[in-house]
């Protein structure tokens, strides 16, 4: 089974509003408030993870996805846009 991504998410829950909505089959509010309360709980492990990603200068996420197989590069990065730039400094 794949990992599910965001989109996936954002699918589930329009949905589930469309669902709501729906005035002849409507979904019961007490299934939608569930499912709200575990979208919710997606939505705070995400922020908690762009913290993460802040404060240790990681590169990406696997938020609800499996990591794309891509090859090391030596060259710049996101955080080290500049990775061979020389230091100089004035002595006098």
């Amino acid at each position: 089974m794949s990992q599910p991504h965001i989109t996936d998410l954002r699918q589930q829950l329009m949905a589930t509003l469309t669902s709501l909505r729906d005035r002849d089959n409507p979904m019961e509010p007490d299934r939608a408030k569930a499912i709200a309360q575990v979208a919710g709980v997606l939505v705070d492990t995400a922020r908690v993870e762009v913290e993460y990603i802040k404060a240790t200068g990681a590169e990406r996420s696997d938020f609800l996805q499996a990591p794309p197989t891509i090859p090391q590069l030596d060259g710049p990065t996101a955080n080290n846009p500049f990775p061979v730039s020389a230091v100089h400094r004035l002595h006098g």
